[in-house]
């Protein structure tokens, strides 16, 4: 039979257990609303604001028009307007832009041939190549059709004034007619399929869940239940503890790596056009990084459930904010910008660059610097805290 007295106790209990660990309390209360916040604003948004340069080649009123059209368009946002089509190509081979849409030098004539707008597109991005094609190729029919009216205001003009006796007026308005824009997409990545776009940021993902988790029940666990305080008691100095707890968490973690990346490939055909050493290379360091944020964690985690509540608003914001499922453009301004202080961010665009892009490590060099700068970062901040509190 219950006992209402005592099971109140029990409730108050579990109060004041909160009430003395400060920040598993924090955890409770402000996790949800980061998780409600990243489901109504950061998933699932219309992709806006995606960087392509326009290159024109020609001056002219539909010129003119197409450009207002660009800029006026949510989905564009016009880094740059240039006149070099090769130019234009390179910002988008070196990632500096998603796309660029390059005019042909004709573009502005008005006669019988054909307009070919060419949209040179990093396919290695799918999510925004899914959402740029499209619009780019609806934004053009709708111009070629107005230019296809003027064109036949224009010629029914030339009809009425023409005066020459060899002159075919009514083959002369055909032929204008005829005029019109086309859209060629070059995809220089060719199709990506979605799961080749996931897999390089769900592998990055796995190792940020396993090491960070994986440092709780390595460190704090052990420090609850007294393992730690009793390794300590041995002739056994702090960095040589440490650095067997960080040898062995990253060997686990890389083979469990390496096993999901064969699986992936084995099973749905994903392709690793820069390598597997190059790509086996890059989740090494990704999980050096994340390691060493378990290790600043659990420095000051005094229990392992202390731990986890810790380090959830850390963890599940990174996996949203940082490009794994959606691109970073989905999101609103703060978490774009917020994305760019997490080193997810940085190992899903490295993976990517060399699964997708068949880029070299050279290539990626500013994201490695990256992720070995939070790598160091978080390592000096958990030793010093760990010898504190040890």
């Amino acid at each position: 039979m219950v006992e209402f007295k005592k099971l109140m106790w029990m409730v108050r209990k579990e109060w004041i257990s909160l009430k003395r660990h400060p920040p598993r309390l924090v955890a409770i209360l402000v996790f949800p609303i980061i998780m409600i916040l990243l489901f109504g604003y950061g998933m699932g948004g219309d992709l806006e604001n995606l960087s392509v340069v326009v290159v024109t080649q020609d001056d002219g009123a539909l010129t003119d028009a197409t450009l207002d059209a660009i800029k006026s368009m949510k989905v564009y946002d016009v880094v740059d307007i240039i006149d070099d089509a090769d130019e234009g190509r390179k910002m988008v081979d070196t990632g500096e832009v998603k796309a660029a849409i390059i005019l042909p030098s004709n573009y502005d004539e008005m006669d019988s041939s054909q307009k070919a707008v060419t949209l040179y597109i990093d396919s290695s991005d799918q999510m925004a190549t899914q959402s740029l094609a499209p619009t780019t190729q609806a934004l053009f029919n709708e111009l070629s059709a107005k230019q296809a009216i003027f064109a036949q205001s224009h010629a029914m003009v030339q009809t009425q004034n023409a005066t020459t006796a060899d002159e075919n007026p009514i083959s002369s308005s055909i032929n204008s007619i005829k005029s019109s824009i086309t859209l060629q997409v070059n995809k220089i990545y060719g199709d990506v399929k979605y799961i080749d776009f996931l897999v390089p940021a769900v592998l990055a993902m796995t190792i940020m869940m396993s090491c960070m988790m994986g440092m709780g029940a390595s460190i704090s666990g052990e420090r609850e239940t007294g393992e730690l305080a009793r390794l300590f008691m041995t002739p056994t100095s702090v960095a040589t503890v440490v650095g067997g707890k960080i040898i062995g968490k990253l060997s686990v973690e890389l083979i469990r790596a390496l096993i999901l990346l064969i699986a992936a490939i084995i099973l749905f055909g994903v392709s690793v056009k820069g390598g597997i050493l190059q790509t086996f290379i890059l989740l090494v360091i990704g999980a050096l990084c994340f390691v060493g944020f378990g290790i600043m964690i659990s420095a000051t985690a005094k229990t392992q459930e202390d731990y986890v509540q810790i380090i959830m608003p850390f963890c599940m914001p990174m996996m949203f904010i940082s490009g794994v499922f959606y691109p970073i453009e989905t999101m609103p301004w703060i978490f774009q910008k917020l994305a760019y202080i997490c080193p997810l961010t940085y190992l899903n665009d490295a993976m990517r660059a060399v699964m997708l892009q068949g880029h070299t490590l050279g290539d990626v060099w500013l994201e490695i610097l990256i992720l070995l700068g939070f790598t160091l970062l978080f390592f000096i901040v958990g030793v010093v805290r760990f010898d504190r509190d040890v």
